[in-house]
């Protein structure tokens, strides 16, 4: 059975961000349950250097928190006149150039991209709050699980901003135009049911079942050859941008790849 390394040495442990590694997996742990695993410039920048350090025996990574939230969103403290100390305050953000404000937020994004990646398959262990940031961090993963106290909320809108950290793109991919709409623009909460319903969660169970439920996707994830994975995870990330006969002749190529690599006859 894969362990989600809670009881190894940690790789990193920094900035509320804790990583463990047991060969093919990762667990990235949120680890500031006091704050309710708020997010900052900081922790985007460790999660950011989690994915440059993750070792290439690594297939599953998996994205857990401690504590009761997984994450309440933004650290508050960024909204405020002086924000956090050492980090650009959304005010003084607002009072840049515009080159410099697209370049500050699209740092802050990659923290939420490298989860995407075709090598990885990520899962996201979502209890209690997944508000704003933390819902965007949990929507960029390839997979949640969530325990049936799940909360998620798009909070950004009601502090008239925009969702920024990339998760407006799997939001509407999984829910739809329409409901994603909804979501955002009324910043409610998308209990455990609904989530499940709508896509946005693979599956819920009760808080106590979460670990080990994730453990055993895990190793369902697992059992597959790990290029035969990637293939396929490259394949269906690229529907929305092929037409069908595109993505036929994907199939056509990644198939050929596969049996010849099988064949013994790869390039």
């Amino acid at each position: 059975m894969a362990s989600l390394g809670l009881d190894l040495e940690p790789v990193l442990d920094k900035d509320g961000v804790r990583l463990t590694v047991d060969d093919a997996v990762a667990t990235v742990t949120l680890a500031n349950p006091a704050k309710r695993n708020a997010q900052g410039p900081a922790l985007w920048r460790t999660l950011i250097e989690v994915g440059r350090l993750l070792p290439g025996s690594v297939r599953v990574v998996v994205l857990r928190a401690e504590g009761k939230s997984f994450s309440a969103g933004l650290d508050r403290q960024m909204l405020t006149p002086e924000g956090i100390p050492g980090e650009p305050s959304f005010i003084g953000l607002a009072r840049s150039e515009d080159a410099e404000l697209d370049a500050t937020i699209a740092a802050y994004q990659e923290a939420f991209t490298w989860w995407r990646r075709n090598d990885l398959v990520s899962v996201a262990a979502v209890q209690g709050h997944a508000i704003g940031a933390g819902f965007q961090l949990a929507l960029a993963c390839d997979l949640r699980v969530v325990a049936d106290d799940v909360q998620f909320a798009m909070r950004e809108t009601s502090l008239g901003l925009v969702p920024d950290l990339t998760g407006t793109h799997p939001l509407v991919g999984l829910v739809g135009y329409a409901r994603a709409l909804e979501i955002c623009a009324t910043g409610r909460f998308v209990h455990a049911e609904e989530a499940v319903s709508t896509g946005l969660a693979n599956a819920a169970v009760p808080g106590e079942q979460l670990e080990d439920t994730v453990r055993d996707l895990v190793d369902a994830l697992l059992a597959a050859p790990r290029d035969a994975v990637v293939e396929t995870k490259a394949l269906l990330r690229g529907v929305r941008d092929r037409t069908f006969d595109e993505q036929r002749a994907a199939e056509r190529a990644a198939q050929a790849r596969r049996l010849r690599d099988l064949a013994g006859l790869a390039d």
